[in-house]
C-alpha cells in the first residue's frame, strides 16, 4: 500500500515513515509546501492531512491535485504518531 502523508511535524518525518514501514506500506511525507505538488503526490493507495499543521493552500492545492484519482483520504486534526497508528490500523492493517 502506498500512502502519501500532508503536514505533520518536520522533526518526525522519519518517525512516519517508519511507522509506515512497520505495516510494510510505502510512504512519502511532504510537511512543507513548496509547490509542484503534482509530480509529488503520484497515485497513493491512501493519502493522509494533518490539517493542523497545513495551510489551507497546501489543503486546496493537494484537493485539486487529487481530484479523480483513486485513493482513500483521510483527514486527522492532530499530527502524533498515535493518530498516524489508528489510520494505519484501519486501513492498511488488513492489506
Amino acid at each position: 500500500m502506498s500512502i502519501v502523508i500532508l503536514g505533520g511535524n518536520e522533526r518526525m518525518e522519519r518517525r512516519y515513515m517508519e511507522l509506515c514501514e512497520s505495516y510494510k506500506c510505502q510512504s512519502k511525507v511532504i510537511t512543507k509546501s513548496t509547490g509542484g505538488l503534482r509530480n509529488k503526490l503520484g497515485r497513493p493507495d491512501l493519502t493522509i492531512f494533518f490539517t493542523n499543521t497545513m495551510s489551507h493552500k497546501m489543503v486546496k492545492g493537494a484537493m485539486a491535485e487529487l481530484k479523480g484519482v483513486d485513493t482513500i483520504i483521510e483527514r486527522c486534526h492532530t499530527s502524533s504518531l498515535a493518530a498516524l497508528k489508528g489510520i494505519l490500523d484501519k486501513y492498511a492493517a488488513n492489506h
